[in-house]
């Protein structure tokens, strides 16, 4: 009995101070990102009972069958997920933003509403050089209003493409982590902190993966980890200790698209798909804008064609060039504005022309094109916006889940110190009772 009670012992102070080391991890861990909190799996030590008895089983105590980490594949599945959700809104969400700020911050419409305002008191007074000089100026802020907002249009395009760029380039980066990991994970053995640390680091490299487009990981027989693009059914990323280059390639129109392998993969989640919608609504406004702009520019001068200046010669060109980023003032002086009929005489105070210019405009709907692109860009921010928080809830509730199963409880740690180290005294007591008969059976005569 004695020799059992030594070996009941022995193996109860081998199985409380793994889990203490294990408990002080957690402790010591509680705030690193990652980390998943582990406990001791114990199973009984058993031997057989005796010489010629091997049917009998005697249980000798307790010996530790692995480190096991109290993580849930289905909960961090869900929180790659909806976390790649998230992100995609988030990242469409900033660069509609960015759009909405590039349109307002040029005052396209005030300048719209400016312009027409002193048209309006031209008709007052055709001949008036200071009411001319006012209509040319206003015509040159409108210009310059256009080509500002067509270039905040395109710096929010460039910012969302370098953006993209280098999203790519950390998919490529955390998937070598991943391979390098996941030959690493082949040569641990199983049960053992080693693998531990190493399944933290699986799991966080999937995580911040999944951040930057959407991933379906697999889980193999040995811990490992294949990775698969656009769905369970895309093209692999991650096999083993292998990677396939991820690359992005931008269009004439300033989109983008990916490739994966050298072959086209489609995202639909994560922080890339959400800047490759972003700048197909850039796209998209920027070609409004420049239909914008060249509608002003055919009104303007098609009635600037059909009357005459105030020398009596006919109606030159208003504007010049194309496009919201190419328009500009052709007109050098006031005195060029067409307010008469073809055919007047010089200094005609006859404004039917000017009329017609302001009905062109009234016509092509200038002010109404301005204000509903910008009704637009901020009905769309304002959609994703609502889209973008709701995706983020539901990214936070699926963090906290998983938080509550996997992170560490440094209360439940404490209640656990005082348990193990009873279980280690308790072991240690045993011993010493044992260690107490064998000296007393020795003693006897």
């Amino acid at each position: 009995m004695a020799s059992d009670l030594f070996t009941i012992g022995t193996s109860g102070i081998k199985a409380a101070r793994a889990a203490l080391d294990i408990t002080a991890q957690n402790i010591a861990n509680a705030s690193t990102e990652g980390y998943v909190r582990r406990s001791v799996r114990l199973s009984e030590l058993s031997t057989a009972g005796g010489y010629n008895r091997l049917s009998d089983i005697s249980l000798s105590g307790v010996r530790v069958d692995g480190i096991v980490r109290n993580a849930d594949l289905f909960r961090q599945a869900e929180v790659r997920r909806t976390g790649s959700d998230a992100a995609r809104a988030g990242a469409e969400l900033a660069g509609l933003e960015n759009a909405e700020a590039a349109l307002e911050q040029s005052n396209l419409y005030p300048a719209l509403t400016s312009f027409e305002s002193s048209l309006q008191r031209l008709a007052a007074d055709p001949v008036d050089p200071s009411l001319r000089a006012a209509v040319l100026e206003d015509a040159r802020t409108l210009t310059r209003t256009f080509n500002i907002a067509a270039q905040g249009l395109d710096e929010a395009a460039k910012g969302l493409r370098f953006e993209a760029q280098d999203g790519t380039a950390q998919v490529n980066l955390l998937a070598g982590e991943l391979a390098r990991t996941n030959l690493q994970l082949m040569r641990a053995s199983p049960g053992t902190s080693d693998q531990a640390t190493l399944l933290d680091q699986r799991d966080s490299l999937l995580g911040r993966l999944s951040q930057f487009t959407d991933v379906s990981a697999s889980i193999n027989a040995n811990q490992t980890v294949d990775v698969r693009l656009g769905g369970n059914a895309g093209p692999l990323l991650v096999s083993a200790g292998n990677t396939a280059p991820f690359a992005m390639a931008t269009a004439s129109d300033g989109t983008i698209s990916f490739t994966l392998g050298g072959g086209p993969v489609a995202l639909s989640a994560g922080s890339l798909a959400g800047k490759a919608q972003a700048l197909v609504s850039l796209r998209d406004t920027a070609t409004s804008l420049d239909t914008l702009a060249d509608s002003l520019i055919a009104a303007a001068n098609g009635a600037q064609a059909g009357g005459a200046a105030l020398d009596g010669s006919p109606g030159q060109p208003l504007f010049s060039g194309s496009g919201a980023a190419g328009i500009g003032l052709a007109l050098t002086s006031g005195s060029g504005i067409a307010t008469a009929p073809a055919g007047a005489g010089a200094g005609s105070r006859d404004g039917a022309n000017l009329s017609a210019l302001r009905s062109a405009l009234d016509g092509a709907d200038i002010s109404g094109g301005a204000s509903g692109l910008l009704f637009s860009a901020s009905s769309a921010v304002a959609g994703r916006r609502v889209t973008a928080d709701a995706l983020e809830a539901i990214a936070s509730s699926a963090r906290i889940a998983l938080d509550s199963q996997s992170g560490v409880d440094l209360e439940q740690e404490a209640v656990n110190l005082v348990r193990f180290q009873k279980a280690f005294q308790a072991s240690g007591r045993a011993i010493q009772v044992a260690s107490d008969i064998f000296d007393t059976l020795l003693a006897l005569k």
